[in-house]
């Protein structure tokens, strides 16, 4: 081939400096001159002598094809004689010898060929046989002007139709005319197809695609009927001989005759899958699974793109409407008759009532898409017209399940070749309405069936798919969209389940976010595109969006409302009622008359601020409307100024249920990530980020001097942070009023917080949700215990006292409170401490004051000796973790501690038996009196003696050491504030006690007494005249005499 190559080229360059040699030194002459110039007179004879030349050459080379063999050339002999050997005859034969060869060339290349390639392989090895084709064209089609020769067309459908003609008589066909090949047919489509592209091809080798191209379509004709009409042929040849034939009537003039010939073979085998079987899956591409995939589907249909692996994608029936659609088109840019007015009647007269019930599915799936063709390209009304009429014909009865659905889906396309023309839906729409309602219908009482339930679904859900599909693809949704929007959803909703509601749901959304846009474009002035025939004004499709709207709020609102208080809303829920609610700020006069005269604030309430809704479903629903600006103008706007307020307290109801829903049995705190569903808790830290960026929260955490953003990722953080910033918040007012409005506002963020958690008490778990109740509210008693201590804020502290610390079990004798909720109680009893002895201690009202001291020393007495006997260290009592300091709240509450060891006779003993675990009671004491360095009368008053008393009756060693240092600190901080009340009350303790017990445990008693006057010698001398006393009522009792040892 490169040697080939190379000579070509050289042939090529000779023959170009040939050209330049002679117009460069040939002159012009004038048409009048008689004389010519020698070169003229060679130049004319050229093509003779090449002829002869070329017919000398023939004989001793052959065919292109074929190798010298001497039988060829006594044939030649034998059929020409020399008489007949004139230039044209000889030229003809030489085309004729040419085209053989060619041809033959090709046959042997097509032989390689799939079909699947046909388009995309072309019938010429190398370039320079293209060339020889390109030449050949050139030169047959310009003698052809001057009428001296056949065209090209004309010499190549002879010798196509002579070399593949089935003659029995093998004789009479001369050898060189016999050209083996398998499949003929497909062969000349092939050829055929690939020579038309070679005519763009212009006299200097450039392709020019608007170059006008003489057509073949006679010939063409007949393949086609060929083709169309031979009962041998399969879909993998009949797809690739449409192919070829789309590809022409892309390059030639339009011919009607082919769509014609082709829709007669096809009237006939509408319900023919068209498929080929070892294509496998692939053969399915262009199934249409959704109205829209079929509408688009179609337009592909009619768009000019044409490309050569379309032999996959599409069947032998998609190309027929390929072709159709490009005809179509393409005669109706020209000048007359609309092809329509020709393929009409061809059209409808092969539909009638027996052809339509004789429809498969795959035959109505043919039927629509031959009618959303002609829809598209023709008379839209009237082809839809038909259709319909042709679509009654069925009968309901003996239509399945599958064939309504695609007539449906049929339906839904032809809508949206109308959005697309901007025609009015309202005739395809109505009808498609009231079939849905039926079949809603059905589906609603067809609940426990669920076979047919099944059955239904395939058909509802085409429908919402539609429609959904409708909105999305209407631009101004002025064009009555509203009719499809019809009071079978109402019938539809109540019997969804699981992701048939999703689905409903999630389209609901779509179509509330498409009105919404729309109605907006339209108050923006954007206006309804360019004006048309269709156009409308802006009025109408404010009419139009009234109307959708109204639909929505009638068919589903109501379902909506219904289903809030469920356990567990499905997430849709909420986002389908905020879209509501948008709905409602943008077209409030649409809302339902429960929902009158606001709207926006019923909604709200509703979904938003309604304590019985779930908090999954809250959340979701605030996150998507707390930021929107419109919508917090339009209740400032309403007086409703407090709505804030109400955010608030949404959030902090959804955080402390968030383990609302956790089964009761977990036991074993663990991880909120694991045991609260995921999307949950990234659900409530976005409420939370929301939550922190509202006004009145910012300004909370800045007059507070908190800094708010450290704790937005961690929504249980955030709750405490949020909580201690308005306890702050509030002690730093300095006027009355400013802390009653204040105190108002703290009662709103709270709402009703005993009513939040009462789940988690009722049912004693699940423990995460018990520890965070405790720990929320606990720290709430502590931060805001100034906010508590308020006339307006009490009830609510004696209602937390009363639920969460002092509830009915735990006063029950016989009863013990579940593991889970005591230890709830002691992690984060120290928060509720610390908080009702501020409150004790700055209580201004006497009998309050009481009632409060009372309820802390009940506390206190109900936990003290629960968690002071079952923990091994007293240190992590949660009374001693509530000590901190000197400040007057802690001394308040050790104060009222001793005060219960007292009176529960922790200390009391038995006579000489000492109380039960001793020890831990006395290590309690000790740890409250160092955490608290400071002693008080009634430490004196009640350790003091019991203390004494231990040192003598008691021997265990512990006992012996925790009294001996409480007795030292006692005496230690009573000398650090000598003199007063104090000081009186310690001698008449230690009095009492030398009285009480010389007689008996005189030794024990000096032996205490040399301890004391270690720590305190003026002590001891102060008791002397007590001891001496003593004493001698010793010895008067003992009746001995003087007891000289211990004077």
């Amino acid at each position: 081939h490169l040697e080939a190559h190379n000579m070509r080229q050289k042939c090529v360059e000779f023959l170009q400096y040939v050209k330049v040699f002679i117009f460069r030194y040939l002159e012009p002459h004038e048409t009048e001159d008689e004389l010519f110039h020698p070169y003229e007179k060679q130049e004319a004879q050229l093509p003779s002598l090449i002829v002869e030349e070329l017919y000398s050459l023939m004989l001793h080379i052959g065919h292109l094809y074929d190798l010298p063999y001497f039988s060829w050339i006594f044939l030649i002999f034998t059929n020409l004689t020399g008489e007949n050997l004139t230039n044209i005859s000889l030229f003809e034969d030489h085309c004729g010898n040419l085209l053989y060869d060619l041809i033959s060339l090709s046959v042997k290349r097509y032989s390689k060929v799939r079909l699947s390639e046909a388009l995309t392989t072309h019938h010429y090895t190398c370039t320079c046989i293209k060339e020889l084709w390109v030449l050949l064209i050139h030169l047959l089609d310009h003698r052809n002007k001057a009428s001296l020769t056949e065209s090209f067309w004309n010499w190549l459908n002879k010798i196509l139709k002579k070399v593949f003609k089935k003659n029995n008589d093998t004789d009479s066909v001369p050898a060189f005319e016999s050209i083996p090949c398998k499949d003929p047919l497909s062969f000349s489509w092939w050829i055929i197809t690939h020579l038309a592209s070679l005519y763009h091809i212009d006299r200097n080798g450039y392709t020019d695609e608007k170059k006008p191209v003489d057509s073949n379509w006679p010939y063409v004709e007949d393949l086609l009927k060929q083709s169309v009409n031979n009962q041998v042929i399969l879909e993998e040849q009949l797809r690739m001989h449409l192919q070829c034939c789309l590809t022409l009537s892309h390059i030639w003039d339009v011919n009607l005759t082919i769509v014609t010939i082709v829709w007669e073979h096809y009237s006939k085998n509408l319900n023919n899958p068209f498929t080929i079987p070892w294509f496998g899956l692939k053969g399915l591409a262009n199934i249409s699974k959704t109205p829209l995939s079929m509408y688009e589907l179609i337009k592909s249909y009619c768009s000019d793109i044409h490309t050569p692996d379309m032999y996959i994608s599409c069947n032998s029936f998609q190309f027929f409407l390929h072709i159709l659609a490009h005809i179509m088109r393409k005669a109706g840019k020209m000048n007359g008759v609309h092809p329509w007015k020709q393929i009409k009647g061809r059209i409808y007269s092969k539909f009638h009532q027996k052809r339509m019930c004789e429809l498969t599915e795959v035959g109505l799936q043919n039927f629509l898409s031959l009618f959303l063709v002609l829809a598209a390209l023709a008379e839209t009304e009237d082809v839809a017209s038909r259709m319909m009429e042709l679509l009654r014909f069925l009968s309901p009865t003996s239509t399945s399940v599958t064939q309504k659905a695609l007539i449906w889906k049929g339906y839904f396309a032809f809508i949206l070749t109308y959005i697309d023309k901007s025609m009015d839906i309202r005739v395809l729409a109505e009808p498609l309405s009231v079939a849905f309602c039926e079949k809603a219908k059905e589906f609603l009482v067809a609940r426990n069936d669920l076979v047919q339930k099944q059955n239904l679904w395939m058909l509802l859900s085409m429908y919402v798919d539609g429609v959904q599909e409708v909105f999305e693809s209407s631009l101004y949704l002025n064009l009555s969209e509203e009719k499809l929007m019809c009071d079978g959803f109402s019938m539809l909703l109540p019997g969804c389940r699981g992701a048939e509601l999703t689905a409903v749901l999630n389209f609901l959304q779509a179509v509330l976010f498409r009105l919404r846009t729309a109605h907006e474009q339209l108050n923006q002035g954007l206006g309804l595109g360019n004006p048309g025939p269709n156009a409308q004004p802006s009025s109408v499709a404010k009419e139009h969006h009234l109307a959708v709207a109204k639909a929505l709020w009638r068919n589903f609102f109501p379902y909506l409302k219904s289903q809030r208080m469920v356990k567990t809303p499905p997430p849709q829920l909420a986002d389908t009622a905020a879209g509501l609610t948008l709905l409602a700020l943008d077209l409030p006069s649409t809302c339902t008359s429960d929902l009158q005269p606001q709207p926006i604030i019923s909604m709200m309430q509703l979904f938003g601020w309604d304590d019985m809704v779930c908090p999954q479903l809250v959340s979701r629903y605030l996150t998507h409307l707390i930021q929107n600006s419109a919508l917090a103008e339009a209740l400032t706007g309403m007086g409703h100024s407090s709505y804030q307020s109400l955010f608030i307290q949404s959030w902090f109801r959804c955080i402390l249920q968030m383990f609302i829903n956790q089964p009761p049995e977990t036991l074993i705190r663990t991880d909120a990530d694991q045991t609260t569903n995921k999307a949950f808790m990234e659900q409530l830290t976005e409420l939370t980020r929301l939550i922190f960026k509202l006004p009145e929260v910012i300004t909370i955490f800045s007059k507070s001097h908190f800094d708010e953003s450290v704790c937005k990722q961690d929504a249980k953080e955030a709750v405490f942070r949020f909580i201690e910033a308005v306890g702050k918040n509030y002690i730093e007012l300095q006027h009355l009023s400013e802390k009653s409005v204040m105190v108002t506002k703290a009662l709103v963020y709270l709402g009703d917080i005993l009513k939040y958690v009462k789940p988690y008490l009722i049912k004693k778990g699940p423990a995460e949700g018990l520890h965070l109740t405790y720990k929320i509210i606990g720290c709430l008693v502590k931060s805001w215990a100034a906010i508590l201590a308020t006339s307006k804020a009490q009830p609510l502290l004696f209602r937390i006292i009363d639920c969460l610390l002092l509830p009915h079990a735990v006063l029950q004798q016989d009863k013990e409170l579940p593991a889970v909720m005591l230890a709830a109680i002691r992690e984060n009893l120290p928060f509720f401490l610390q908080g009702l002895s501020f409150i004790c201690c700055h209580c201004q009202s006497q009998s309050q004051s009481a009632y409060l001291n009372q309820l802390l020393r009940d506390v206190i007495r109900q936990y003290l000796g629960r968690f002071l006997f079952l923990s091994s260290r007293v240190g992590h009592h949660p009374i001693l973790l509530a000590l901190c300091g000197c400040a007057p709240e802690a001394i308040h509450l050790h104060k009222t501690s001793v005060q219960v060891i007292r009176y529960e006779n922790y200390l009391q003993f038995k006579g000489n038996a000492p109380p039960s675990r001793l020890g831990s009671v006395l290590a309690f004491s000790l740890e409250a009196l160092q955490r608290t360095k400071s002693i008080e009368i009634c430490d004196v008053e009640t350790l003091l003696p019991s203390v004494l008393k231990c040192l003598i009756l008691v021997n265990e060693p512990q006992v012996k050491k925790l009294s001996t240092e409480i007795l030292q600190y006692l005496i230690e901080g009573c000398q650090a504030r000598p003199g007063g009340e104090l000081a009186t009350q310690l001698i008449s303790v230690f009095r009492q006690f030398i009285q009480d017990y010389t007689t008996v445990y005189d030794h024990q008693v000096y032996s205490i007494l040399e301890k004391v006057a270690a720590l305190s010698q003026s002590l001891v001398i102060c008791l002397i005249p007590t001891m001496t006393e003593a004493l001698r009522n010793s010895e008067y009792k003992q009746g001995l005499g003087r007891n000289t040892l211990q004077r």
